[in-house]
């Protein structure tokens, strides 16, 4: 009899030597498959994966595309520019050749101007830890942790502006309107504690860097995924309830407006923006309790303040002091992405930045003791706790400085083409280097690494897929790195 459900090839599946004749295809065609996924012969996938979130709960916990090596990140940002020469770039030829015009570029017009001769770094630089490294007396108490640092001597930006570099930076465009890096991983991943928000963004004590919220913008991503700004010292406005309102009202009229919500979502089916946006305000109030708590140090100990510098004379160092000790304690609380800054623009070119134009050796001398021992206090405090187990700990600027002076300045103007990052914690190697700039530490010639890199790396370390990871906004996948990007496998753990 005639079964119409039966397509073609099932009918000749009916027949002894069909069967036997498509079955020995079908089983070669899975050998074959086998054999070419053993030898990674097989085109990789690269359909787009959108995180699949629900409004009501934007920040539970949403699983990796694969295993991860890191579950938080924290990114110390030093706003201006901070120079490699005077840090992690030991360039021995750059000391040989100090005072001599540089060779080949007669006259180089950089982004103040045209350049004066050839500058030895400004501080000295010796060999650190069992590794090695060669780092400056500048940071005397990161240079002892050489031996735990990643670093990537090969960075490259695209701009040598400082706010199209801050954006490529902090959001992989040059250009405003793009979500920031830790909104992008509080969408794919949300956060193990819903108590505080997924994305934390803590400003220096002396102000914003130059393109400030661009930072922590969830720009067209849903704008429950944007960073939320506060520090040690400025806690988040608005938080406290007034004193004139007691518990039991405030409970009862919490009661009431959740009453109210309910019902007009009842009327308002799959009203997403209206679910964040509720979401967003039950977030606040549970904060109103543990922002409170997390940014309450009365119970660290006398050595833990001590080990972060938070009772110095530099009331500046104290309160970047206070905000690296906050950054340990949102981690350990299960915050997902924490941007910490050092600098800040409004006090003008390199008073409160790192931007050394004109006289890089008294203004870096005043930068540097509020970045070192605290920064170098955080490392060492997680690593204790164990928290750099699964925390992963990236130090970045936007770009470095030139290895001449500005003619007529004692400072460097501003270099995109080869300057460091470094990492340390969960999922990459510990004392090691990759990359380098040519002898004078002007231009990236080995390894050349670019931001879109650095942040293809930072999601890979999270179990995220780079190329996969998009958001569909005015008829493109969007992503973090655009369709460029390659993870450095040669840092990995």
């Amino acid at each position: 009899m005639h079964d119409p459900t039966l397509s073609n090839a099932g009918r000749w599946l009916l027949n002894r030597r069909d069967f036997l004749r498509f079955g020995g295809t079908g089983l070669g065609g899975i050998a074959l498959t086998a054999l070419l996924a053993e030898q990674k012969l097989l085109g990789a996938d690269h359909s787009s994966i959108r995180p699949q979130w629900n409004p009501e709960h934007p920040h539970a916990p949403r699983p990796p595309h694969f295993p991860a090596k890191a579950k938080n990140v924290v990114v110390i940002f030093c706003s201006g520019a901070c120079s490699h020469l005077e840090t992690w770039d030991y360039k021995p030829e750059l000391i040989k050749r100090h005072g001599q015009p540089m060779p080949g570029l007669d006259k180089l017009i950089t982004f103040q101007g045209e350049n004066g001769n050839l500058t030895k770094p400004l501080w000295e630089f010796k060999p650190r830890g069992q590794s090695g490294k060669m780092i400056s007396d500048m940071l005397p108490n990161l240079a002892e942790l050489a031996d735990e640092l990643c670093f990537i001597h090969s960075m490259t930006a695209k701009s040598n502006t400082h706010g199209p570099a801050e954006n490529q930076m902090g959001t992989g465009f040059i250009l405003d309107g793009f979500p920031s890096v830790g909104s992008w991983v509080s969408y794919a991943l949300g956060t193990e504690n819903q108590d505080l928000p997924a994305f934390v963004a803590i400003p220096d004590p002396r102000g914003v860097p130059q393109v400030g919220p661009n930072h922590w913008n969830s720009a067209f991503l849903p704008a429950v995924f944007q960073g939320t700004p506060f520090n040690a010292d400025k806690p988040i406005a608005n938080l406290n309830t007034p004193k004139s309102i007691s518990s039991s009202a405030e409970a009862s009229t919490r009661d009431f407006l959740k009453f109210l919500n309910d019902r007009h979502l009842a009327k308002n089916p799959g009203d997403n923006e209206l679910l964040a946006r509720i979401s967003s305000y039950e977030l606040a109030a549970k904060m109103q309790l543990s922002a409170a708590e997390v940014g309450d140090f009365s119970k660290e100990s006398k050595t833990t303040l001590d080990l972060y510098g938070v009772s110095d004379i530099n009331k500046t160092k104290v309160g970047f002091a206070r905000n690296c000790l906050l950054a340990r304690r949102l981690v350990e609380r299960g915050v997902r992405f924490v941007q910490l800054f050092n600098g800040a623009y409004a006090m003008g070119e390199g008073v409160g930045n790192w931007d050394g134009h004109k006289t890089l050796k008294e203004q870096y001398s005043v930068h540097a003791p509020i970045l070192d021992q605290p920064c170098a206090a955080l490392l060492k405090d997680m690593r204790s706790r164990g928290l750099m187990d699964n925390t992963l700990v990236v130090w970045v600027t936007e770009f470095g400085r030139m290895p001449t002076f500005q003619k007529g300045a004692n400072g460097r103007d501003h270099n995109p083409q080869g300057f460091t990052v470094w990492m340390t914690g969960a999922g990459v190697k510990r004392g090691f280097s990759y990359g380098a700039t040519d002898e004078l530490g002007y231009k990236a010639e080995q390894n050349i690494t670019t931001i879109y890199d650095l942040h293809a790396t930072i999601l890979h370390l999270l179990g995220i897929n780079h190329e996969r990871l998009s958001y569909y906004h005015n008829g493109i996948e969007r992503r973090l790195t655009d369709v460029h990007g390659e993870v450095v496998k040669e840092i990995l753990s």
